[in-house]
């Protein structure tokens, strides 16, 4: 119950759903039921005795609160004042009426539960995506994409029919079953208790048939989220696959989960198509068993005790009562699955980042000192990456980190816009602690380049100006020809207007990363982070994109991540970095002279290129 308050707390302010859900149940009730009540004198006006005389109803009128006793009142007045055809007219028009008045209820019932369910759905979509993109980028690197894809999509459909189905379960059901209950029981005390011998029975056998749903609900749903991580990295690496030919591979790892999912799935339907049936059953076995009686105490001349009209009515009654008990039966099976795609949402939502601004945070406008590493270390579950590091970056100076595969000079340059938090030490910005200002202010004065070209399906022009929504084309232009990107853009099919496809597959790797490049440009910051972002480039498109560099780094502080030591010759400070620690610092001739890994990894890398 914990969990559907929970998700039933996404509703807020509920009451303005509530309040008119009830009025227009009830309301749907009454005539709903009002009209099965009405068959009695329908049936009573059908086969009444011509011969008789009927004289009017004696006394006033029993008040409208009293529907049928009110009812059966006129129903005699129009027999003695027009006859059957009158009085037969008069039931049918109210027949009419009623059933007019009920399904206009029940319309604003469901269209107020309708609403309730998109609400919910709205929010509670809203705050599982936007708690996702508020967590730490280490959360992604050990969860699968598509396993909180699945949770944002998928579950959260589960879960808002689980919400509505619940809520009509528990009040418009019940309700129903209680008004056909009270009809019953009017016209027929001993038949009605009768009746209920058999319901204890029928809602145990349920409870025994979906006992198990909630455990294979959520089985289904992280086979589901396993699956279409599955689908995700098959055709995110699509040319990988083919180039490895590793498409059985895939198809078999695929096809595996997929059967997983399908076996759970046939699992949940036979238990969630086995209640209904069984529902069923014990209704009509009831029905059988009340005509045997009723019909043994009309048959024995009991007609003080059962009339035929009432028995029919009676009979009516009785088989509408099975319609909610069914329904509360087939929602047992929903409500299980909802909960457990609830319980798979409210976790994602339960995700806390690993670190959050101050409550009194700072907000940073500019740079005008350095940046400071202090005694810093930083740990991936116990392996240590980065060891007391100290470090300084001057305003308008070139920073380089180079070193060997897995140094740490990636995670360093993760550290400065606190993608992450170092277990020790500190990192200052103009004698800032980075923990005492506010994470966007802090990334404002930063601009970076990665050597994976992070692109979005849209247009060039959008791909720019990503985040900005008051940018002037003659901004994104100019940003364009300082990336060296105006050419070649004017060059596409639309110009600035050319969608780039999915992760800008439609352009080179050049000219996506000269895409990001302008992108950079555009924010203008301070502060520029360059991680090999020409490791992947051809000779031609690393000479563009490193002019474009050059261009970009001008009258800027940057620490570059250099994967080819060429390009970074000319840096103020270079910095190698062997497991975790600082062996050397120094200028380009000052690292050449010591002799030590620098010159070792130069030497190297000209071997090579030779």
């Amino acid at each position: 119950m914990k969990t559907y308050f929970r998700l039933l707390s996404f509703a807020k302010p509920i009451e303005k759903f509530a309040i008119p859900y009830i009025l227009t149940t009830v309301l749907y009730v009454i005539f709903s039921t009002l009209n099965l009540a009405l068959l009695s004198p329908l049936l009573k006006t059908l086969f009444i005795d011509k011969n008789i005389i009927h004289q009017a109803p004696a006394g006033p009128a029993p008040s409208v609160f009293h529907l049928l006793a009110a009812f059966n009142y006129y129903v005699e007045w129009f027999l003695s004042k027009y006859g059957a055809w009158g009085a037969l007219q008069f039931v049918c028009g109210t027949i009419i009426a009623s059933a007019l008045l009920g399904n206009f209820f029940r319309y604003l019932s469901q269209r107020t539960m309708e609403n309730l369910r998109v609400y919910t759905l709205l929010n509670l979509r809203r705050t599982v995506f936007n708690n996702v993109m508020n967590l730490h980028l280490g959360y992604f690197s050990n969860e699968r994409k598509g396993d909180i894809i699945s949770k944002i999509a998928s579950d959260v459909q589960v879960v808002q029919y689980s919400v509505t189905g619940t809520l009509q379960v528990i009040f418009k059901e019940p309700l129903t079953l209680i008004a056909y209950m009270v009809g019953l029981f009017i016209i027929s005390v001993k038949l009605t208790l009768f009746s209920l011998l058999i319901i204890p029975v029928s809602a145990f056998v349920i409870s025994r048939i979906v006992k198990r749903l909630k455990q294979q609900a959520a089985a289904s749903q992280q086979t589901y989220g396993n699956m279409i991580s599955y689908l995700d990295e098959a055709l995110s690496g699509i040319k990988i696959i083919k180039a490895f030919n590793a498409i059985g591979f895939i198809k078999s790892r695929f096809d595996k989960e997929n059967t997983r999912y399908s076996d759970i799935t046939r699992a949940m339907a036979k238990r969630q198509q086995l209640a209904s049936p069984v529902s069923e059953f014990f209704g009509i076995t009831m029905v059988a068993g009340i005509l045997l009686y009723g019909g043994n105490l009309i048959f024995t001349n009991d007609a003080s005790f059962l009339k035929p009209e009432n028995f029919i009515t009676y009979i009516a009654l009785f088989s509408q009562v099975m319609r909610p008990a069914k329904a509360i039966s087939d929602s047992f099976s929903n409500i299980h699955q909802g909960i457990a795609a609830g319980e798979r949402v409210l976790g994602l939502i339960d995700e806390k980042p690993l670190f959050t601004d101050l409550a009194d945070a700072v907000a940073v406008d500019g740079f005008t000192g350095a940046i400071r590493f202090k005694d810093v270390s930083f740990a991936y579950q116990d392996r240590m990456v980065l060891s007391n590091i100290n470090m300084v970056v001057p305003k308008g100076k070139t920073v380089a980190l180079v070193g060997p595969s897995g140094g740490g000079k990636s995670t360093m340059m993760d550290l400065i816009p606190r993608f992450m938090d170092p277990q020790q030490g500190s990192i200052t910005i103009d004698e800032h602690d980075i923990k005492d200002v506010t994470a966007a202010s802090l990334r404002n004065l930063m601009g970076v380049v990665n050597q994976e070209s992070v692109l979005f399906n849209d247009t060039i022009y959008n791909n720019i100006a990503f985040g900005k929504t008051d940018v002037k084309r003659e901004d994104v232009e100019a940003a364009a020809r300082i990336a060296n990107a105006h050419n070649f853009i004017l060059e596409t099919d639309n110009g600035y207007d050319t969608n780039v496809g999915d992760r800008g597959t439609k352009l080179s790797g050049g000219q996506r990363q000269r895409i990001c490049i302008a992108r950079a440009v555009l924010n203008n910051p301070p502060i520029m982070l360059l991680d090999e972002a020409t490791s992947a480039l051809d000779t031609e498109s690393e000479k563009l994109v490193q002019d474009a560099l050059n261009n970009l780094m001008k009258n800027r502080t940057s620490l570059v991540i250099a994967h080819r030591l060429s390009t970074i010759q000319n840096a103020d400070i270079i910095i190698v970095l062997e497991n975790g620690k600082i062996i050397e610092q120094g200028t380009h001739q000052e690292l050449l002279a010591v002799n030590g890994m620098y010159r070792k990894l130069i030497s190297m890398q000209t071997f090579t290129e030779n």
